[in-house]
C-alpha cells in the first residue's frame, strides 16, 4: 500500500538542481546563481541537500561558490546529470512509502505541456532514484504514461489531496493526459499516492506558466488545516479565481468527513517585469525539518505573510527568502525543490 507523506513529516533531504540554463532568467542569471547559493545554505542548516549539477565543471564552480558562502559541504551531495531546467518539483521523482520501504515514482514530465525542450529532464527520476538506491516505478494508467507534476498536488499524509481543475482538466491543455476525467485522476491518486479524497480547486494565479499549480494557491500546513491565498483588491485579475477557490475550500471535506480549517494568506502586489505579470505567491513556501522557508517580494504584505505562516507552524523557524529575482523564472522555493521523505 503506497502513501505519499505530507511535507512536514520527517525528511532525509531536499532535492535541488543548480541553475545552468540562463534562458529561464534572461538578464538575471548572475544574480540567480548567488540567490540559489543562499537557498542551498538555508536548507543545509536543517537537512541534507541532494544537488543536481549539469557536469563536473559546474560541480567544481558550485563547490567554490558554496565554500565562499560558508556552506557546510558535508551536507551537500552532488548528482551529476544534465537537465533542461532546474524545477525539481515537477521533473524530479515523487518519493512515496510503499509498505516499509521507499519508492520513487516517475510521472513522465513533458515540459508542462508547453515547452519542447524537456528530454534531458525526463532522465532526472531515474538518476535520483539510483542515487538514493530506491526502486523507480513508471506511472501508467490504462496503458498510457501519466503526466503529473509535483507542483500540481499537495497532500496531508492522511488521504486527502489538493489539486486544480485548470492544471489537470482545462480542455486547451489536455495534452498532459488527453481525455482523463476527475475519476481517472482520482484512481491514479489512489493507486500510487494512497489518496482516498481529492479537493478540486478551480483556476490558478495570473502569470503561472504551469496552468494553475496548486503550490501557488493553497497548501496543507497540518493534517486538517489548509492555508490559501486570497486577493482583496476587486480590481486584481486574481480576485475572482481566488475568491472562488476560497469558497470551494469552505465547502470541502477531508478524508474523515470533517471540514478543514481554512487560513487565509495575502497576495503580494502584482509584480510586472518587461511585459509579463509574474506569479508571485507566498503559498510557494518550502517546509523543512524544523523550518519553513517563505518567498518574500519586497512587499508590505511580506511581514503579514511570515506571521501567518509562523502561526501555522509553531516550533519551526520561519525564514523569509528574497524571491524577486527568482520569480522572473515563473517560480520560487517550492517549485525549485522536492522533499525526500526519510
Amino acid at each position: 500500500m503506497r502513501r505519499f507523506p505530507a511535507e512536514w513529516e520527517n525528511q532525509s533531504g531536499i532535492l535541488l538542481c543548480f541553475p545552468h540554463n540562463g534562458n529561464d532568467w534572461p538578464g538575471k542569471y548572475e544574480a540567480i546563481k548567488w540567490a540559489f547559493v543562499e537557498f542551498i545554505k538555508k536548507v543545509s542548516c536543517y537537512e541534507d541537500v541532494y544537488l543536481v549539477v549539469a557536469n563536473e565543471t559546474l560541480k567544481i564552480r558550485v563547490t567554490e561558490m558554496l565554500t565562499m558562502a560558508h556552506v557546510e559541504l558535508k551536507k551537500v551531495f552532488f548528482i551529476v546529470h544534465r537537465t533542461n531546467r532546474s524545477w525539481m518539483r515537477d521533473s524530479g521523482p515523487i518519493i512515496v512509502q510503499n509498505g516499509s520501504k521507499r519508492e520513487a515514482l516517475d510521472f513522465h514530465f513533458n515540459g508542462w505541456a508547453k515547452y519542447k525542450n524537456y528530454q534531458l529532464d525526463k532522465g532526472v527520476p531515474q538518476k535520483v532514484a539510483d542515487f538514493l538506491n530506491v526502486p523507480l516505478t513508471s506511472v501508467t494508467y490504462k496503458n498510457k504514461s501519466v503526466v503529473l507534476e509535483g507542483g500540481a498536488m499537495d497532500v496531508n499524509g492522511k488521504g486527502t489531496l489538493l489539486t486544480s481543475e485548470e492544471c489537470l482538466l482545462h480542455p486547451s491543455i489536455q495534452v498532459r493526459n488527453k481525455g482523463f476525467s476527475k475519476a481517472d485522476y482520482e484512481a491514479i491518486f489512489k493507486e500510487h499516492l494512497g489518496i482516498t479524497n481529492t479537493i478540486w480547486l478551480g483556476d490558478g494565479i495570473i502569470g503561472d506558466d504551469t496552468h494553475g499549480h496548486i503550490d501557488d494557491l493553497c497548501r496543507f500546513v497540518n493534517e486538517n488545516t489548509i492555508i490559501t491565498v486570497v486577493e482583496t483588491d476587486k480590481k486584481s485579475p486574481n480576485y475572482k479565481a481566488l475568491q472562488d477557490n476560497y469558497e470551494r475550500l469552505q465547502n470541502a471535506v477531508l478524508e474523515n468527513g470533517k471540514a478543514p480549517n481554512v487560513v487565509t494568506l495575502p497576495m503580494p502586489k502584482q509584480i510586472v517585469f518587461e511585459d509579463l505579470s509574474l506569479p508571485a505567491s507566498y503559498a510557494n513556501f518550502l517546509i523543512l525539518n524544523k523550518c519553513v522557508l517563505v518567498p518574500t517580494f519586497n512587499d508590505s504584505n511580506d511581514r503579514m505573510a511570515l506571521n501567518i505562516i509562523a502561526d501555522c507552524f509553531p516550533g519551526r523557524d520561519i525564514i523569509g527568502i528574497a524571491a524577486t529575482d527568482l520569480i522572473w523564472g515563473f517560480g520560487t522555493l517550492h517549485c525549485l525543490s522536492q522533499q525526500i521523505p526519510a
